[in-house]
């Protein structure tokens, strides 16, 4: 599942050790989707990923998310977590209705050159 939007906010990055004796880390941050009724979203990065992908407020972004939702003490908690980040181009492409800028109308300077 994707998730397209701009890095509105950056968390505090948290980090612990398990009951297994392995050590954890998480950064957290806020996503803010386009469209006429943008949302937010809050997206984990774990380990090794928050180095890898480094994101900062204000990079527009795609991300490659998973949900997860578990159980504990009869409530439901849900998670996204991202596994892949593709930053956009600061030139988006044209939108397709709009007109391309012309310079000139008219690239022969034969005029005389005429089919009819």
């Amino acid at each position: 599942m994707d998730l397209a939007g701009k890095v509105i906010q950056k968390l505090k990055e948290i980090g612990g050790t398990s009951k297994s004796g392995n050590s954890w880390r998480k950064q957290e941050y806020i996503i803010e989707t386009g469209g006429q009724y943008p949302k937010k979203v809050c997206v984990a990065f774990w380990g090794d990923r928050i180095d890898q992908f480094a994101l900062n407020v204000g990079d527009e972004v795609t991300l490659g998310i998973d949900v997860e939702s578990r159980e504990y003490n009869g409530r439901w908690y849900t998670e996204v977590k991202a596994y892949k980040v593709d930053r956009s181009q600061g030139n988006p492409a044209p939108a397709p209705n709009e007109m391309p800028d012309v310079s000139t109308f008219n690239d022969d300077s034969d005029e005389n050159n005429l089919p009819f």
